[in-house]
């Protein structure tokens, strides 16, 4: 019997597990809800809802939680409302009787994660967090070498992560780009990282350093370089003239879902990344220890003219190294900037692509085989829905992930970001997380 399934947050991630639910796995879920507070957003999705064949589905606002779950008889909500909800969401889903599964992060700060620990014991139900990047082949692969022991015991991490100009820029146009709501990157984007890392190597931080800084984005920077005045905002004439605007009405989505729907709340989509208000890095390093005796040395940049990552864990028998170039360059405007692009541009030395290295001590490097991923997130996608629908069996890489890796992985960030304010490293267990602390 299919379960009964609700969407609490209607932004632009919801179409993809509603996608799932209607398309991939009809037999195994139901959806019966929709909740949001911004009914022209609700509005696009009864239609994208209607437009994949489903019916017309009840309603609800953001105080009307708790009703949705009883009368709709829901028995899952995915969670993909913006971060600084997470955890009176949740919270108030697992006591009104229903499981969740939420996107990451699971919460920006300390005290969500203790909100949603405790609610989650008092209540009985079960929280699940979507990595969808552990199940991108090319870092399963990556897992499935380090379980094997061919590297021996990881000694260190060194882990590198460049956002470009399109997507990393995006972060700084909407409501990420205040820490109060997203937690900086080093939560936002880096729980994707620091889950990788903790799962990679089996382990679980235990003191953070952290430095950083907004380095390039914001008005205080653009003054320094003489960009001059600029607009509020990216949807005006001559947008698409400026790289750095984004003009919500040459896409259909962004028009109805942001543009149409700002009459409700104010929210705005499009805020340009050089105006004033930004809180948060666009330059991170940090320096974790972790209970085996590993050491992670990771870096971000948002302003990066390619986008991808590299990778090398170190251990007592020998190195591998993981390099993803997921967008080679960034040189068209006014595409959506969450995704990277397959094209190939002629000339550029660099080129999309993947390769995983192994080099054991006193032997030549080998080549290791990623097996072919296709869809959202090298393949990862398709994968988790599978998991979170169907069920994971028996995984012997361990993907599927529960509250405990949700919080092991904001524990970095957040430990991050409170170095950050202090300029002193952050032991791990001293944040008090709720059920889990080392």
């Amino acid at each position: 019997m299919a379960r009964r399934y609700a969407v609490a947050g209607t932004g632009s991630r919801a179409q993809s597990y509603i996608r799932a639910i209607l398309q991939e796995h009809p037999e195994e879920a139901e959806l019966v809800a929709l909740l949001d507070p911004n009914p022209g957003r609700l509005a696009f999705h009864q239609r994208f809802v209607a437009g994949l064949g489903g019916t017309e589905l009840p309603q609800y606002g953001a105080d009307d939680l708790e009703q949705m779950v009883k009368e709709q008889s829901v028995d899952r909500v995915v969670v993909t409302s913006p971060d600084y909800t997470h955890a009176s969401v949740v919270s108030r889903l697992l006591r009104a009787g229903a499981d969740v599964i939420v996107e990451k992060p699971l919460t920006i700060d300390a005290g969500g994660t203790r909100q949603i620990v405790d609610a989650m014991n008092e209540s009985g139900k079960s929280v699940v967090v979507t990595f969808n990047y552990r199940y991108s082949p090319r870092n399963s692969a990556l897992r499935q070498l380090i379980q094997d022991g061919e590297i021996g015991q990881v000694t260190s991490v060194e882990f590198q992560w460049v956002l470009d100009t399109r997507h990393g820029a995006d972060y700084f146009r909407r409501w990420h780009r205040e820490k109060k709501n997203s937690g900086g990157l080093l939560v936002h984007k880096a729980s994707h990282h620091f889950d990788l890392v903790n799962w990679w190597i089996a382990s679980t931080p235990t003191r953070v350093f952290a430095s950083g800084a907004l380095a390039f984005y914001g008005s205080e920077n653009a003054a320094a370089r003489g960009l001059g005045e600029r607009p509020a905002r990216g949807t005006i004439d001559g947008a698409a003239d400026d790289p750095w605007l984004l003009d919500l009405r040459t896409d259909d989505t962004n028009r109805q879902l942001y543009y149409e729907a700002e009459k409700y709340d104010g929210y705005l989509r499009d805020q340009d990344v050089f105006a004033p208000g930004i809180t948060i890095e666009d330059n991170m390093s940090v320096i974790a220890e972790y209970a085996n005796g590993a050491r992670l040395s990771y870096s971000l940049n948002a302003h990066s003219p390619w986008e991808g990552y590299r990778v090398s864990i170190n251990g007592t028998l020998g190195r591998a190294e993981l390099e993803v170039v997921e967008r080679a360059a960034v040189v068209d405007d006014q595409i959506d900037p969450s995704y990277p692009s397959d094209r190939v541009i002629a000339g550029d030395v660099r080129t999309n692509g993947e390769r995983l290295v192994l080099q054991k001590h006193w032997a030549p490097a080998v080549e290791v085989e990623i097996p072919r991923g296709e869809g959202g997130h090298g393949g990862g996608d398709k994968l988790i829905y599978n998991d979170l629908f169907v069920g994971p069996g028996n995984d012997p890489l361990g993907r599927a992930a529960d509250v405990n890796d949700g919080v092991r992985a904001v524990a970095v960030g957040i430990a991050a970001n409170q170095s950050l304010a202090t300029g002193q490293p952050v032991v791990v267990a001293d944040l008090n997380l709720g059920g889990w602390s080392s």
